[in-house]
């Protein structure tokens, strides 16, 4: 080393990139006018852009769009350091590829305090989803939770649209949870730090459903005391949910068409044309199919709308999430009420598992929190649950071929995993709920 001090060799600015380059998290700092003055080389791995391509450049006009999307604080240059908290977002990379990342966004300082600029850590975390889709874990993405495949399909499907504006229709049943679908949506796309703001068409009355999206200036109607902001302004930037389109009346529909055509409109009694930038998401219980060939929904609309869609299964297709769901719920209520976390009995969780579910998800976290209440603490059993539930496990036997299993089998398999019920059902080459169900059956199994 020629007798140089350790120190000074490891504080050479070339020392210092070459450890930075060697991270395994991307990094980008640029200053408080947004030009990048750093970017390492698993920046440009994970983001497919060189460093020659962005260094010196606005960090929205080198990525196209603001790399943060939604979280951006720099938009227009703050007067100090923003609280930005940690966040997963998804970014499109150079050759048009939608990658998940983990953002850490730390605000430098200067000698004199002032804001120096912004430094980005990130990791890419797209493989990481992808290999617990497919070892089959359970997976959660926004407020939804499941490991069957069905729901992992969604899952994947949230992640593949987050990154693009196009318009996504979420086809379910009432309870599926088609709303937290479109905010997961909302929430992995670029704009997720603007607002997200769902409208229920089917809750509006026809006489006020104008003003609520488009807005109303003052004396346009009895009643109308001031201008008045619609839900489309006020989400300008972020996402608008239509919930329940089906809903809308022919004249709504004709406007709602306009609007997706031109992103324009007009308040209410007024004539300034306003301009705002949503993506928009519907939804709807019904088949919007079908509405058009009964002609009461535009067809021009229904294409409008349905650029990409996602069906959400109902429960009763998904019975391998019942146990995880019913998990989370009382993890949920305990953890509200400050309880502990009662046990389910095999015999309870295989009337909840032969019940159809008309009311899905929503009527399974009702359920649960009834017996929550009902087994004051202790082991639920079957005499907890609705009655509903009692009542369907009495008057309706399950039909059709179930694979029998053998009780010595089944407790090999079990001492085999360790009591892991999930790994035990591999092993038995059966479904969860084949498994839970036979627990339920043979009390010689204890929960």
């Amino acid at each position: 080393m020629n007798g140089a001090p350790l120190a000074s060799i490891f504080c050479r600015p070339d020392t210092l990139e070459l450890v930075l380059d060697n991270l395994q998290e991307g990094i980008i700092a640029h200053d408080p006018e947004r030009r990048i003055f750093f970017f390492n080389r698993e920046a440009e791995r994970i983001t497919g852009y060189d460093r020659a391509e962005v260094l010196g450049r606005d960090c929205h006009e080198a990525f196209g769009a603001p790399f943060c999307g939604g979280h951006c604080s720099f938009c227009e240059r703050p007067a100090s350091a923003p609280q930005i908290p940690d966040y997963t977002t998804t970014i499109t990379t150079r050759n048009g590829e939608s990658r998940r990342i983990e953002m850490r966004i730390t605000c430098m300082q200067g000698p004199d305090g002032a804001l120096g600029g912004v430094l980005a850590c990130f990791r890419d975390v797209t493989d990481l989803l992808s290999l617990r889709m497919k070892a089959g874990e359970p997976v959660r993405c926004g407020d939804l939770i499941g490991r069957d495949h069905k729901m992992l399909s969604v899952f994947e499907q949230i992640r593949d649209v987050a990154a693009y504006d196009f318009p996504v229709h979420i086809s379910g049943e009432t309870g599926t949870g088609k709303e937290l679908v479109a905010q997961a949506i909302h929430n992995e796309s670029p704009r997720a730090g603007a607002p997200f703001v769902p409208i229920n068409c089917g809750a509006l009355p026809e006489s006020l459903i104008e003003s609520e999206l488009f807005g109303h200036v003052k004396g346009a109607f009895s009643g109308a005391v001031r201008d008045r902001r619609g839900r489309f302004e006020i989400a300008d930037g972020g996402t608008v949910f239509l919930d329940e389109v089906a809903e809308l009346s022919p004249a709504m529909q004709v406007k709602l068409l306009r609007f997706l055509q031109e992103g324009r409109f007009e308040r209410v009694g007024g004539e300034e044309t306003v301009s705002v930038n949503v993506r928009i998401l519907s939804a709807t219980n019904r088949s919007l199919k079908k509405e058009v060939e009964r002609r009461r929904f535009r067809e021009d609309l229904f294409y409008r709308l349905n650029v990409i869609p996602i069906r959400l299964p109902p429960l009763r297709e998904r019975k391998n999430d019942i146990p995880l769901l019913i998990d989370h719920f009382l993890r949920e209520a305990a953890a509200r009420y400050g309880r502990e976390v009662p046990r389910l009995s095999h015999r309870a969780l295989s009337v909840m598992l032969d019940y159809r579910w008309p009311g899905n998800v929503r009527e399974l976290q009702n359920a649960v929190q009834f017996a929550f209440v009902q087994c004051e603490g202790r082991r639920i059993e079957p005499e907890h649950l609705p009655l509903e539930l009692r009542q369907a496990a009495a008057l309706c036997p399950r039909r059709g071929p179930q694979r029998k299993l053998a009780p010595e089998a089944v407790a090999r398999a079990l001492e085999q995993t360790g009591g892991n019920k999930a790994k035990a059902a591999k092993l038995l080459g059966v479904g969860r709920a084949t498994l839970y169900r036979f627990l339920g059956e043979h009390p010689e199994f204890t929960a």
